[in-house]
Parts: structure tokens; sequence; C-alpha cells
């Protein structure tokens, strides 16, 4: 009877390990919350504020509110990208054009923080959750990096989210509740090579928002910290480099091993949904090393890194072009 237990338990053990390194594309607590959590409908009729919010994640995460009928307001600096995403967030059919208020600007002109933040305010009367989600990726060696492509990423990628939240944040303190949602990285758990700005930048945010949630652990403020791997946006295109000025100007292609933007959008809504504090978005093998690298550090760092996930592979993967 024994040996039948151990057969059997050895069965679904080898069956919960391919289900784990072929089937999952985010972390378990959020794969659990998926199918046994509270649904992406809690969140109607909330104001959501979305930055970066005229593509990739951002475009697609506004759908997919748009869908249980979250109020949205959307800013970036393509006018005329953000007021595409309003009308296809309208032919939901949950919402009406005063529910989707367009604030355009650029994110890195902090002095017009306060005033974009008025505009949602005087539109909607409150914010229930600020989503900052705007920024852009980098592909340069450590060496060759300006330090004013440092300064220029940290301006974009951190200070503005950093600034808008102070803002709101007093704000959420009044009402007395609220929700911070962060876009972070692969790159905010992870060293990862020929993008040093990029992932510095990251960790930063991963820094001032695990700060913050300590302060406000006795209040009713949640932060939920998002961290994608390789999903299918248009950040390559305008990825720093090592110079300023200079973009990578690339696009991904179809057949690299990436994310739907669409998938990252609805685990994303989850997580939000169910005040996560952190959640992992990616796909295998990509996976399986958040977990290693978190649990195991140094065997990560001197084994993983040095002997299997070499920096040139790494690289490729975080591009989506490298075999499992």
């Amino acid at each position: 009877m024994l040996e039948y237990i151990v057969c059997f338990g050895l069965f679904f053990l080898i069956l919960a390990c391919v289900f784990f390194l072929v089937v999952m594309d985010s972390d378990i607590t959020l794969l659990w919350l998926c199918k046994f959590g509270k649904p992406i409908s809690v969140l109607k009729n909330n104001v959501v504020w979305i930055t970066g919010g005229s593509s990739g994640i951002g475009e697609f995460l506004a759908y997919e509110l748009a869908r249980v009928g979250a109020r949205l307001a959307l800013s970036g600096t393509n006018v005329e990208r953000l007021e595409k995403v309003k009308q296809q967030c309208i032919l939901s059919g949950k919402l009406e054009e005063k529910d989707i208020l367009l604030v355009p600007f650029d994110i890195t002109d902090f002095s017009l923080h306060s005033e974009c933040f008025q505009k949602v305010i005087n539109h909607f009367g409150k914010i229930d959750i600020l989503v900052n989600n705007a920024g852009r990726t980098q592909r340069a060696e450590f060496v060759d990096i300006e330090l004013e492509v440092d300064r220029q990423m940290f301006e974009l990628n951190v200070f503005s989210s950093v600034s808008l939240t102070r803002i709101v944040l007093k704000h959420f303190k009044e009402k007395g509740a609220g929700q911070f949602v962060i876009t972070s990285s692969t790159a905010g758990k992870i060293g990862i090579p020929n993008s040093a700005s990029y992932t510095a930048s990251k960790h930063a945010l991963h820094g001032y928002f695990e700060c913050l949630r300590t302060e406000m652990s006795n209040d009713n403020i949640n932060i939920t910290i998002i961290c994608p791997g390789p999903v299918f946006t248009p950040l390559l295109e305008t990825a720093f480099t090592e110079k300023k000025g200079k973009v990578v100007g690339q696009k991904h292609s179809p057949q690299d091993k990436r994310m739907a933007t669409s998938r990252c959008a609805y685990l994303m809504a989850v997580a939000i949904a169910n005040k996560v504090d952190e959640a992992w978005l990616s796909l295998q093998p990509i996976l399986t090393l958040y977990y290693i690298s978190q649990y195991t550090p140094s065997f990560f760092r001197n084994v993983i890194v040095k002997n299997v996930m070499k920096p040139e592979r790494m690289s490729k993967m975080r591009d989506g072009r490298a075999s499992p």
C-alpha cells in the first residue's frame, strides 16, 4: 500500500512540475485568484487614472477595465492614439463619453502634475486607483551608457511616478482609501544585462513603493506592483540606448516568445481587483527564474547566471528570442 501511495505522490508531483513549467504564465497566487479570487467586475464605477494609456499594456488595461464599467482617466503624449483608445473603450458598451477623460501631457514635465490631477478631480470628483504605467525601456552595455541617459530614464520611469503619487496620495489620505498600481518589470526583480539604466529604474520603483507600503500599513491605501516579463508592446521602438537622443527603433517580431498584451492586461486587472501586493506575469522559462532568484538568490547568481542563463542568453530571452 505504501508503495502505491508513494507512486501516486510522485506522479502528482511530476504532473504539478509539468504544469508549472509548461502552462503557468503568472505566479501561483495570481493564478489562484484568476480562478477563485474576486472578479474584475468589483472595479465597476471605480475611477482609474492610467498613465501611458495610449499604447501597450496601458492601452489594453484600459480595454479590460472598460469591459467591467470602471471609469477611466487616460494620459499619454499622443492625443490621436488616446482618442482611439477612448472610442474603443466606449465600444465595450459599459461606458459613455463622460466616463472617459483624456488628460494628455508630458509626464516628465512635473509642473503639470498638479494641474492634471485637478482635471481628473474636477471631472470625476475622486480618484480610486492610480496606475503608474508610463515608461520606456533600454538596450545598451553598462560601460557605454552616458550618465545623461540614466538621468532621463529616472526622470521618466521613476521620478514622474513618484511625483504624481505624492500628489494623489494626499487625496487618498483625505478620503481614507486608494490604490497605487506600479508597472515594474522582470528587471525590477532580476539584474537584466544590457539594460542597466532601465533595470536600475525598475529596482528604484520597488524601493520607493515598498517604503510607501510600509508607511501606509495602517491605512486603507494599497500598493500593487506588477512585474511583467516580455510582452508584445511597442516599447522597443522608442527604447533608450547608450546615448542621449538615440533610440533602438525596432519592432518585435511576431515569432518572438512574448505574452499577448491582452493576457497581460487581464492578469494585471485581476491583481488590481484583488489588491495583490506584487504579481509576476511571464511565460516560461522566465517565470521559473523569478522563483529561483527570489528564493535561492546565491544559487541563482552563482550557478544559474554563470553556468545556465549566461548574460547573452538572458538578453535574448528578455527580447523573446531565445529557446527555453
